[in-house]
């Protein structure tokens, strides 16, 4: 070797070793992040109350809360449910949510959250159009699809990556539509609900994206993750790899977390 190529082959090395380094301290390769779907009434509150706690919650759902009582009094769920009263003439919820996210990383405030859960993206994706239309002089006027769709795709985008790159898990609730896949004889599929081609971009910025598939027994509704493509549904678990998870799993994600190896363990409560 060359004293060129050994000078080549000492910074390769230093390179190589400070993107590992990089890689070690990258939140999101330490937290755990997933866009759950479902329809109402499929578990996506009954899996939430199995995450990391403290979990914090921004309500966009009206009553999106109910249901949670007992972990809220007990200080595992924190709710701002602010958000429940956005009025499609009255708009506020976007941006006040904008300010208060960007005060709570100032001051640390999730360093002390195990999940932070944005629910629904589809009540939170319409306050973002309201923002939209109100900034625009048209208030609750049907959005112009030359005019204000991208600019609330963007505006969706940007703000999921700002939640990816919290120090804490986060989770995105959202519902599901039907469609026609022509290239498939036009065989009914679902999908996630959200604006125009955000329905493919979205999930693939997530590590998990799971659906809700209850299932009734003889002893009842069983909530169960559907954690892998089933060609009706679009799901996938970067942590299924190796075959770690099966395809339907036991609607309990700390128990997941377990069953992968990854950290599953709650911080302290607040209050």
């Amino acid at each position: 070797m060359t004293e060129k190529e050994d000078k080549s082959f000492l910074n390769a090395k230093l390179m190589a070793k400070e993107l590992a380094e990089k890689y070690k301290t990258d939140v999101r390769q330490q937290t755990f992040n997933l866009l759950l779907l479902g329809e109402m009434g499929s578990g996506k509150t009954f899996l939430v109350r199995t995450a990391r706690k403290p979990i914090h919650i921004d309500s966009f759902d009206p009553g999106g809360s109910k249901g949670l009582e007992d972990l809220i009094k007990k200080g595992d769920i924190i709710v701002d449910s602010r958000y429940e009263s956005e009025k499609p003439m009255e708009p506020f919820a976007f941006t006040e949510w904008k300010a208060v996210m960007t005060s709570r990383a100032r001051e640390g405030y999730f360093n002390h959250i195990g999940t932070y859960l944005l629910d629904s993206s589809t009540s939170w994706s319409k306050a973002i159009m309201n923002s939209i239309l109100k900034k625009a002089g048209i208030p609750g006027t049907a959005p112009r699809f030359t005019k204000d769709y991208t600019p609330q795709k963007i505006a969706i985008e940007n703000s999921i990556y700002e939640c990816l790159s919290l120090p804490c898990d986060f989770i995105l609730t959202g519902h599901l539509e039907t469609f026609c896949d022509e290239s498939d004889g036009g065989k009914v599929r679902f999908r996630y609900l959200t604006t125009g081609k955000g329905a493919l971009v979205i999930p693939t910025l997530f590590d998990e994206v799971w659906v809700m598939e209850p299932k009734a027994t003889s002893g009842g509704v069983e909530y169960r993750i559907l954690t892998q493509n089933t060609g009706t549904y679009t799901c996938r678990s970067r942590m299924a790899k190796d075959g770690l998870l099966d395809q339907y799993e036991k609607a309990d994600i700390k128990a997941i977390l377990k069953k992968v190896k990854k950290d599953a363990e709650d911080k302290p409560r607040l209050y």
